[in-house]
C-alpha cells in the first residue's frame, strides 16, 4: 500500500527521519537514509560517491545493517530532493522485506509511505 500523504507517523519512524536529515546535512550529501532492523537497531548513511564506489544512501544504510546481521527491516527512511526512489532502492528495500518505506523531503516533510 502506498499513501502519498502520510499522517501520524510512529515516533520511532520520526526518529529515523531526524537521523537521516541530520546525517545528510552534516555530510552535505544528496541523500540521507536511516533504517531500523528487526531488533530495533538503527543504521544511518549518506550517499557514497567515490570514483570506485557509488551507493545511494539507502544502499549504504542497508549494507551497514546487513553487515551487522540484520535479516529484515522494520522501517527505512530516505531524505532526498528527488521525486521518488530509484528502482535499485526499491529493490534493496524489498530484499530485506522492509515493512515501512518513507520518502521524505529535505525539510522533513514526508512525501510518501509504502507499507
Amino acid at each position: 500500500m502506498t499513501d502519498t500523504a502520510p499522517r501520524d507517523l510512529d515516533p520511532e519512524d520520526e526518529k529515523l527521519i531526524t537521523l537521516a536529515r541530520a546525517s545528510r546535512a552534516r555530510n552535505g550529501a544528496r541523500e540521507g537514509a536511516a533504517v531500523r532492523d528487526e531488533t530495533g537497531r538503527t543504521y544511518v548513511a549518506t550517499t557514497v560517491d567515490l570514483p570506485a564506489l557509488r551507493l545511494s544512501a539507502l544502499q549504504a544504510a542497508v549494507a551497514a545493517a546487513v553487515s551487522s546481521e540484520a535479516e529484515t527491516l522494520e522501517a527505512a527512511v530516505v531524505v532526498t530532493a528527488a521525486d521518488g526512489l530509484s528502482e535499485d532502492d526499491t529493490a534493496v528495500a524489498a530484499d530485506l522485506k522492509t515493512s515501512t518505506l518513507l520518502l521524505v523531503a529535505p525539510d522533513g516533510t514526508p512525501q510518501s509511505i509504502t507499507r
